[in-house]
């Protein structure tokens, strides 16, 4: 906000209404008297906002898809339109040590109770956490937050991916978007090393990676999880990162047949002038009788993504997608997607892809979608 502009509005208001009362005379000595007054006011005003160091920023980001999917044999499709995400940040610098981030999100336009019980999207509240600056490379954050894992986990506006939606490998193994509560500390250096080590509340859906998100919903605390990734950006146009997440139970009780868990995850990406190669896996490996017994101890995945800038505006893409979430029989899966990404503004984009996928419901077909972030 712009304390000194308001207060000169402010005063000037005031004064000229002073002077335009005709019961009031307004001398040239008595002006200039009221004048420097105005000044000063302003100026001490203009100072406590500037030691206060203090802003409120709102932003956001949204997405529509429209899917047009089905099988060799129509038994199984995807065909419809949604408001896949709606969501609005509001941040706060309290000052230049201590910051407060959040994320709000729709999910599917609308939430509604149905027929079957179940509901027609979320509402979901996926960061809400102070960050505190320690020292010039150190900060820590308290709250709820995004693991520091994978390339989309917490970077994931539609602007910055190739794709409608996001790639199955990041959704399926690590499993985007991923949020807990906790604390993490966190260090950038010049050098282009970064580390982040984070205590949270853990995964509690047993072999089920993605459904054992808690989302920090009144989530269990009987075993945390410990994350730690590393990140080296030193070399231009080069990211190099590894994470390495353990959790001593993944279903919160030491009761049942199901332990530990670790998940290991490591990406690669290299812009070279209007090209960019990209290389990600990620695996788990669940401890436990109830994981073996079900084939589910194992679980990875991996894709690489070529893509190319034909004009700053136009980017074309490919990649390729293997993965295998676990059980009986063959439970492999894969998916080609490649397509269009059109940036009429650098911060608006308009997409469109056609995917094969092999293993699983084998939904071919062609998506297409609208995104933004401000």
């Amino acid at each position: 906000m712009k304390y000194r502009s308001i207060a000169k509005n402010v005063l000037f208001s005031a004064i000229t209404f002073a002077i335009a009362q005709p019961v009031l005379a307004v001398t040239d000595e008595e002006f200039q008297v009221l004048q420097e007054q105005f000044n000063q006011l302003a100026d001490q005003v203009d100072e406590n906002s500037k030691s206060s160091g203090s802003s409120t920023t709102i932003g956001g980001y949204g997405e529509l898809h429209y899917n047009n999917l089905s099988n060799s044999d129509n038994s199984s499709e995807k065909k419809e339109l949604d408001l896949h995400r709606f969501v609005i940040f509001i941040n706060h610098e309290f000052n230049e040590n201590i910051r407060f981030f959040s994320e709000l999100e729709i999910e599917h336009a609308l939430v509604k109770d149905t027929d079957d019980g179940s509901n027609s999207g979320e509402v979901e509240i996926e960061q809400a956490f102070i960050q505190f600056d320690l020292n010039e490379n150190t900060n820590a954050n308290v709250g709820a937050f995004l693991i520091p894992v994978g390339i989309l986990n917490e970077t994931h506006e539609p602007p910055t991916f190739y794709g409608v939606e996001r790639n199955p490998i990041e959704k399926n193994i690590i499993p985007a978007t991923w949020w807990e509560g906790g604390a993490m500390l966190s260090g950038n250096y010049s050098s282009g090393f970064s580390y982040d080590l984070a205590l949270t509340s853990g995964l509690d859906g047993g072999t089920n990676i993605r459904g054992g998100r808690q989302k920090t919903a009144k989530a269990s605390t009987d075993n945390l999880a410990v994350t730690t990734r590393v990140k080296y950006t030193g070399i231009s146009g080069l990211e190099l990162a590894s994470t390495v997440q353990v959790q001593d139970d993944m279903t919160q009780d030491t009761s049942d047949d199901i332990d530990g868990a670790t998940m290991i995850e490591a990406h690669a990406r290299w812009n070279v002038s209007n090209l960019t190669l990209t290389a990600l896996y990620a695996t788990w490996d669940i401890d436990g009788v109830g994981a073996s017994s079900t084939s589910k101890d194992t679980q990875d995945g991996g894709y690489v993504e070529a893509s190319y800038k034909v004009t700053p505006k136009v980017g074309l893409f490919v990649r390729q997608n293997e993965w295998d979430n676990g059980g009986t029989g063959d439970t492999s899966e894969s998916q080609t997607d490649l397509g269009i990404n059109y940036w009429p503004h650098e911060n608006v984009v308009l997409k469109a892809d056609y995917q094969i996928q092999d293993g699983g419901k084998e939904l071919d077909g062609f998506n297409l979608g609208v995104g933004y972030q401000f």
